[in-house]
């Protein structure tokens, strides 16, 4: 949305102290990113459905939307200080483990989402896309002061909440890939925000899955 080029540019212009913290409100956002399992990826598989189509472009949920389950613990992945704007460009690699317990809660999950359209085989279906993995969920938490949050999914799980804000999810496979509980996924994150409101963010995710 341009933050960052937008509060860069109050620092020079508008503020009298922007590297006060009290100066804004909020006065810092982050990004929070989890690999994430999704029911629609399971059920339209190629060649009937083609996901490459959208192009990197990544699919928008609901933060209630049960069809998405995240595999492990979120962690924070972009962060912007407002008072202390620094650089727009962003990297960061880091390793989750798919976390067998979470595996098992999507399985019900998923099963309850797939009753409530009466789909045959169900909790096989749930099976197979809690073991799976189809790209890395993220999503927007602001902090307003030293006391005051706002979570757009549930802080520090990433559980369902309702919020007006969304989640992304870029899919990262044609297919999803299979995972079980102690895989690992490896996740390059290069996130690179211009200073001109006019450019375009780029954020570039890539990764592998290790079975162990």
């Amino acid at each position: 949305e341009g933050a960052y080029a937008t509060i860069l540019d109050a620092h020079t212009r508008l503020l009298k102290n922007p590297t006060d913290p009290t100066s804004w409100i909020p006065n810092r956002i982050q990004t929070y990113a989890a690999p994430a399992s999704y029911l629609l990826h399971n059920l339209f598989l190629p060649p009937a459905f083609d996901w490459t189509k959208l192009d990197g472009e990544p699919v928008r949920f609901n933060c209630k939307d049960e069809g998405l389950q995240l595999l492990s613990n979120p962690i924070v992945v972009e962060d912007i200080s407002f008072a202390d704007i620094g650089k727009g460009v962003q990297k960061k690699q880091t390793t989750f483990t798919v976390d067998g317990s979470r595996v098992e809660d999507n399985i019900k999950m998923f099963t309850a989402e797939l009753n409530k359209g009466k789909m045959a085989d169900a909790e096989k279906i749930a099976t197979t896309t809690a073991n799976s993995f189809t790209g890395i969920a993220l999503w927007p938490r602001l902090t307003l002061d030293d006391t005051v949050q706002v979570n757009s999914r549930q802080y520090p799980s990433g559980g369902h909440q309702k919020s007006h804000w969304q989640t992304v999810l870029p899919i990262m496979a044609p297919e999803p890939v299979t995972v079980k509980g102690g895989d690992q996924i490896t996740v390059s994150f290069d996130f690179d925000v211009p200073s001109e409101v006019t450019k375009p963010s780029s954020y570039k995710i890539s990764g592998n899955v290790v079975s162990v």
